[in-house]
């Protein structure tokens, strides 16, 4: 496991391998109405079923559990490997956050799963505690619950 350091950085992640096969690991993260059972931000309330994304321009919406919704546009994508979306409020453009999900075959049912926070395009004010608040802690507790889940544990 490692993880990216400075709480300053604009670009934390985490990774570690998971004792599971890519697909079914990317199966848990590109399905929404998976998401809140893994989030390690405990931010995800509720998304609806149907939305797994298949692909770049795919939107999917996802209600915190504050109450707001989240238009998740999908930015990268690749079956089974790589997945990022950049949140947005209802019905306007991304606020300058990128949430990605890198995943690489070790053989033998395991994979590196690697999540990245990048706010390096975040320019509202009010947004950036939260977003120094998302650290390398907080992106190794969503990939551990990952794990949990895709492990069977």
């Amino acid at each position: 496991m490692t993880e990216s350091p400075s709480a300053e950085s604009r670009v934390v992640s985490a990774e570690r391998v998971i004792e599971a096969p890519d697909t079914a690991i990317f199966d848990l993260i590109a399905d929404p109405a998976a998401q809140p059972r893994w989030d390690g931000n405990d931010n995800l309330g509720e998304a609806g079923a149907g939305q797994r994304v298949t692909g770049v321009g795919d939107v999917f919406r996802m209600t915190l559990t504050k109450g707001a919704v989240r238009e998740n546009h999908v930015v990268e994508f690749e079956e089974g490997r790589r997945i990022a979306w950049m949140p947005a409020e209802e019905g306007k453009a991304p606020i300058g956050q990128l949430w990605r999900w890198e995943l690489e075959s070790q053989g033998e049912g395991r994979t590196l799963v690697r999540h990245t926070y990048d706010w390096t395009r975040l320019e509202d004010p009010q947004r950036l505690p939260r977003a120094r608040a998302t650290t390398p802690e907080k992106l190794r507790a969503s990939v551990d619950r990952l794990a949990a889940l895709a492990e069977g544990r």
